[in-house]
């Protein structure tokens, strides 16, 4: 069965969270976020040690508001009647040129080949919000550095393997996977910095220094039950043959450039420049892969080109990659390389760092840093490579992609009380959607990395949660952990660009790499309060910076995130969260309901939203734009005609104005007659935090019925203007 995202089964177990709206001003909220694994990845989970415990879900909240944010009176579906939710605030896609030779997916663990940890996917607005779990049986940790191919199938490692897994369900279960151990392989495929390419393979390094390609669906698009090798190159020995000599790296990450060039480098999460071990950088040729994938001769040797790092010099974090070329981060310089019958360093720019920090004797934290110099992997815009340094105080750094010209640099996050440790690494979020102007957010991590990975014989390719994490920080939560996060706008003038801070804050203690959504217009993390201990999901106001939801969880310690990254799911109704109860958490809105039998569940999981572009509406309705999400449901057992009521916000003007539009068999949107629609909850002018719900008759089998089968009703509708 091939699962698309939005059709997985409901979670059984609901843990209802506490749920506040607020208008809280920065700073005041006392949460504390949660980011991703090491360096912005996530451990593999052969030897990971979460934390277990049976009792986990009867220790979440009953759902709960503040005083004035909710109706006492019920609504049409039996719950507490809610009144407002977060206000729709798009802001414009993020602008990146697709690369040709990956997924037209979230092919990555940041989004896309900029790097951008931007998602152009509908998030959850608190409108009725819901969080659910999946529990995971079959691997060590919850599911992890999850990404998808152009099928929606949600890709996760497993066992040392990878896999495509049914993360909606009461257990994640596995739909199909390569899992080396399982096959007599000694190897072990590193998530962190696979990706999903234009065929919807899985494109992997290994510990062992390889680069294996899997196909993963048959000629029909289903779940290969076992996914195949289709190639398998050893990137070590071709270096060492081209280079004549041993390397002391590991292969770090990989990525394809936009001419199809497989491009890799070697390094590890913290390379110290003093202990001089060797490392390259290069890239496999597309006629190389080309031919490799047909099941062609490939001249392997000749078609792999190298380049001899410095000794002590190696990479840190992922690869980034744009039409200019490929970007890679060391632990002393930037560089744009590109392939050109050999590797063409077209610019490097290096940079300062004072080295791998650490907690003091006596200090309040355990742990540190990661990597010895910048710990983010760089992000990139149409013109501008950003990234971190590690000096105190860390700087952005914004570089012309182009000439290579370091285009504008300040500090961040040094508005903090003095002496509090500061280091970056996780991928900063990098938003060049708006005409001149490149929104940078960047997050404190330390206190989470182990301070055993300063020790001369510790390996920081290996990525264990003993090796890479602070036990006190698993143990205790994000109290060990320095807080820290700030907005900085880079704007092109007429003399070049200038960098300007536009919010911080200070209470902000973050390793789960906070989203931001385009097509919901804020910031998403996963965060602990630490005055109550409250594990929770946050949304900020992206241009303030301010509090805005929260959703309470549990107060018990293992639902840490352990430093795996949040996921946004591409069904426009999901954000994921794993814990260390072994637990998928995921929060939804239930904006689907059916307001003639609210007895009956709607499957969430069958509900979606996609935002439409402006000019969605053809033909008689092309003066008209549409006003909300193109938001859908499946709904089993009908009756010969069944109303769904879609809640929606983010509505305003007049009612009045409004016209709804249904998608017919053919994909079209067409205007619905009003004597099939109405919006409920409308009086006098609508208002953008409001929540709306208009009521759509369907006849199983008519007009707007998506769905052939008899007794299922499958609707999609947008309002316009």
């Amino acid at each position: 069965m091939n699962i698309h995202r939005g059709i997985g089964l409901i979670a059984g177990l609901m843990l209802a969270g506490s749920m506040v709206l607020s208008g809280c001003s920065a700073g005041s909220e006392g949460a504390a976020s949660q980011q991703s694994a090491p360096a912005e990845s996530a451990a593999s989970e052969e030897t990971a040690d979460p934390t277990t415990a049976a009792e986990a879900e009867d220790t979440a909240a009953s759902a709960t508001s503040e005083p004035g944010q909710q109706d006492e009176t019920a609504a049409s579906d039996g719950t507490e009647k809610e009144t407002k939710a977060l206000a729709v605030r798009m802001l414009p896609g993020k602008g990146i040129e697709r690369n040709p030779y990956l997924a037209d997916s979230e092919a990555n663990i940041h989004n896309d080949s900029y790097n951008s940890d931007v998602t152009d996917a509908v998030l959850p607005l608190g409108i009725y919000p819901q969080i659910s779990t999946a529990y995971e049986k079959q691997n060590v940790i919850a599911p992890a550095a999850l990404f998808y191919d152009e099928y929606g199938n949600a890709i996760s490692p497993l066992l040392g393997g990878i896999a495509i897994r049914d993360v909606d369900a009461d257990e994640v279960t596995t739909l199909g996977a390569y899992i080396p151990a399982q096959l007599g392989e000694d190897f072990v495929i590193q998530p962190s910095y696979s990706f999903v390419d234009s065929e919807n393979r899985i494109v992997c390094p290994t510990n062992n220094n390889h680069v294996i390609i899997l196909q993963t669906l048959d000629e029909n698009g289903e779940v290969l039950p076992q996914f195949t090798k289709v190639a398998d190159i050893d990137i070590m020995a071709a270096a060492e043959q081209a280079l004549g000599k041993q390397l002391d790296q590991n292969l770090l990450s990989v990525t394809y450039d936009y001419e199809g060039n497989l491009w890799f480098v070697t390094g590890g999460f913290r390379i110290y420049p003093d202990r001089q071990q060797t490392g390259a950088v290069g890239y496999i040729s597309n006629d190389v892969i080309t031919a490799l994938l047909n099941g062609e001769p490939a001249d392997i040797a000749g078609g792999t080109y190298f380049l001899e790092l410095e000794p002590g010099e190696g990479a840190e974090n992922g690869i980034a990659s744009s039409k200019e070329g490929t970007v890679i981060l060391t632990n002393l310089a930037c560089y744009l390389f590109r392939a050109d019958n050999g590797v063409e360093t077209v610019w490097r720019v290096p940079y300062e760092s004072v080295g791998a920090k650490d907690s003091p004797e006596g200090a309040a934290t355990t742990g540190g840093g990661l990597a010895w110099g910048g710990g983010a992997s760089p992000s990139l815009t149409n013109d501008l490579v950003c990234f971190t340094d590690n000096q105190d105080p860390v700087n952005l750094i914004a570089v012309d992609m182009k000439t290579g010209e370091i285009a504008a640099s300040m500090p961040v996050i040094d508005d903090l009380p003095e002496d509090t440790p500061v280091s970056v690494e996780n991928s900063i979020i990098v938003y060049g959607g708006e005409p001149d102007t490149t929104s940078v957010i960047i997050c404190n991590w330390f206190g989470a990395g182990n301070a055993g990975l300063a020790a001369a014989d510790s390996d920081s390719s290996v990525q264990t949660y003993d090796n890479i994490y602070d036990q006190n920080w698993i143990n205790e939560g994000n109290i060990m952990l320095a807080p820290g996060m700030e907005r900085v706008d880079i704007v092109k003038t007429a003399d070049g660009y200038e960098m300007e801070s536009v919010w911080t804050r200070d209470d902000i203690r973050d390793t789960s790499m906070f989203k931001l959504s385009t097509a919901a217009g804020y910031l998403y993390g996963y965060v602990q309060d630490l005055e109550t201990g409250m594990w929770q999901y946050i949304v900020l106001d992206f241009d303030t910076g301010e509090t805005l939801l929260t959703v309470d969880v549990s107060d018990e310690p293992g639902y840490n995130n352990m430093a795996i990254g949040m996921f946004n799911g591409v069904n426009g109704n999901a954000l994921y969260a794993p814990t260390g109860f072994m637990e998928l958490l995921r929060l939804q809105d239930r904006f689907v309901y059916l307001p003639d039998s609210p007895y009956r569940a709607v499957d969430i999981d069958k509900t979606t939203r996609v935002r439409l572009a402006d000019d969605a509406l053809a033909g008689d309705a092309a003066g008209r734009k549409p006003v909300s999400y193109l938001h859908s449901a499946e709904i089993e057992n009908v009756h010969p005609t069944t109303t769904i009521a879609f809640r929606m916000t983010g509505l305003a003007g007049s009612p009045d104005d409004l016209v709804l539009y249904a998608q017919n068999a053919d994909g079209q949107l067409v205007e619905v007659s009003s004597d099939l629609w109405s919006l409920e909850g409308a009086d006098g002018t609508l208002n953008e935090d409001e929540i709306y719900e208009v009521f759509f008759t369907v006849e199983d089998g008519g007009t707007y019925d998506l769905n052939p089968e008899e007794k299922t009703v499958k609707a999609a509708v947008a309002l316009a203007q």
